[in-house]
């Protein structure tokens, strides 16, 4: 037992090393939303994945608050922070913004996500030209989606004050997507700095029609813009004015904005890919290249999207097509056919896919999927129309890689959460007090040797994610009744407690499956 304890630590070891010199090629994120007539039950999604090796684990719900005239927010951006037990980020502050009079509570993730109206947002980062990035601007990303949760109750009026926020205090950030979904609409949301020494932003806002998905893998994805369809598009008022002044566009020329404004997004083949994968899987029916340099910006599914349907995207690493990286890593099996090996993993580090020779663009372009190892936690949210918003916003929350993780949920009204959630593990080093390491240990674990042990996530998770989807109506129809006997404290202390067994419940399975793992193959590896 001890020399294969001292293995398997020098495996990690390697594997985490070969994974952190990989992610100088993707270490970026994947959002994926849906209208209303796009899901098979009429919610309003967008989702988030925060891959990256730096940003904080925890999850904590705000609570909604009043404030006095005169009141200042903190303005921060991020820097890289070795002083930890793990890498991370820190804040570093950068000025102040005027408070508004009331705030709305809200879920406070890496990336703030949803708030208690039901607006939902994720993100992904497009990068933009170089020379688009100022020094002088308050607000970057992650300050972004909290001002918009805490002072909006819709998406447009998201994207608005966004708008005008930035135009007054500026914008500190490479180009971001946010993708920002209420009740009623989602929108991709895609803003850049207007250059050094300049204060303000460019942006542009569409929104994706009722009937479709899009997704946003780190590159713009926005085209044309209707000027005069205000229902469907919004936009800073620079967004000509510098493209021309700039010499990116002229005015005998198609306005295109993802080339005029991030035109080396469109030829990164970890982009474009991802792009091709989603809608491939919700419309097959299309038969879109898998090689083309650009997609629609939306695409009708084949048919409406059930919720596990979507997490199933976010499981994805195009098994089943050319592209999957373990395709041409194979063994003979006991009745003498060729089989992908079982120590084939999905998730393998540059090192790693040199060592067994991958083919494709897997380390020199840049290839990437849609699941990976490091991936910091996922979101997928809905938003429904046809219930209090105290019920009816519900984020559903997994940490570290999907593939080997599972949703929990969590009600956007509710007042706390497991200690274990809100404990960064960034802060900590490997704990059972933080939530992330037990799915951390399990995700890593499984990599080692992925083609037997996603049989036990087979077996022992995926049982639970149904559970939590089947018991998810009845729960809603108690809080519900509560709820419509005016007793929405009642109704939320009932949502409050669900998420938290829920929540407890997966961490457990989590450390569970993983010592399972730990001594079921102590001699089989």
């Amino acid at each position: 037992m001890k020399k294969y304890s001292f293995l398997v630590i020098i495996v990690l070891l390697s594997t985490a090393v070969s994974a952190q010199t990989w992610t100088d090629f993707n270490d970026e994120c994947t959002s994926v939303t849906m209208g209303k007539k796009a899901t098979a039950d009429g919610s309003v999604r967008t989702s988030h994945t925060d891959d990256s090796h730096r940003s904080r684990t925890n999850i904590m719900m705000v609570p909604a608050q009043n404030h006095k005239a005169g009141e200042t927010v903190t303005m921060y951006r991020r820097l890289w922070d070795n002083s930890t037990k793990m890498q991370s980020y820190r804040d570093d502050s950068v000025g102040v913004i005027p408070q508004v009079a009331h705030t709305f509570a809200y879920v406070n993730t890496a990336y703030p996500c949803m708030n208690e109206k039901q607006v939902g947002i994720g993100e992904s980062t497009i990068g933009g030209r170089s020379e688009l990035k100022s020094d002088i601007g308050l607000i970057d990303c992650q300050r972004l989606c909290g001002l918009i949760l805490q002072r909006c109750s819709t998406a447009r009026q998201g994207i608005l004050t966004a708008g005008e926020l930035l135009k007054e205090y500026g914008w500190i950030d490479a180009g971001e997507c946010l993708t920002i979904a209420d009740k009623n609409e989602v929108w991709h949301l895609e803003v850049y700095g207007p250059g050094k020494g300049n204060k303000g932003a460019v942006w542009v806002a569409q929104r994706v029609p009722d009937d479709h998905v899009a997704v946003n893998a780190n590159a713009s994805t926005i085209k044309h813009i209707d000027t005069n369809d205000k229902n469907n598009f919004l936009y800073s008022d620079n967004i000509f004015s510098l493209a021309k002044d700039s010499g990116w566009w002229k005015e005998d020329e198609p306005f295109v904005f993802c080339y005029v404004y991030a035109p080396q997004s469109r030829t990164m083949l970890a982009c474009r890919r991802r792009e091709w994968r989603v809608f491939d899987l919700v419309a097959p029916s299309l038969h879109l290249d898998p090689n083309a340099e650009n997609y629609p910006f939306s695409v009708k599914p084949d048919h409406p999207v059930t919720l596990e349907e979507m997490m199933n995207i976010f499981k994805d690493y195009y098994e089943g097509t050319e592209f999957d990286m373990r395709k041409n890593i194979t063994v003979t099996n006991d009745s003498g056919k060729t089989i992908i090996s079982p120590l084939a993993n999905p998730f393998m580090g540059y090192d790693e896919l040199k060592l067994h020779k991958v083919n494709g663009g897997w380390h020199a372009l840049g290839e990437r999927a849609i699941a990976v190892r490091f991936t910091v936690y996922g979101t997928i949210i809905q938003c429904r129309d046809w219930l209090p918003d105290e019920i009816g916003g519900l984020l559903w929350f997994a940490l570290d890689n999907v593939a080997s993780s599972i949703y929990v949920p969590i009600y956007c009204s509710v007042t706390s959460l497991p200690k274990e959630y809100e404990t960064d593990a960034r802060i900590t080093g490997f704990s059972k007090e933080a939530a992330w390491w037990g799915f951390n240990r399990l995700g890593t674990l499984c990599a080692q040797r992925w083609g037997t042990f996603r049989k036990e996530l087979n077996t022992h998770l995926l049982p639970l994610q149904k559970e939590f989807l089947q018991q998810q109506a009845s729960i809603e129809q108690q809080a519900l009744n509560v709820y419509n006997e005016k007793k929405p404290a009642k109704s939320i202390d009932i949502l409050t407690k669900y998420t938290n067994q829920q929540a407890h419940k997966a961490l457990d399975k989590a450390w569970e499956i993983g010592d399972l793992i730990w001594t079921k193959y102590d001699e089989a590896w």
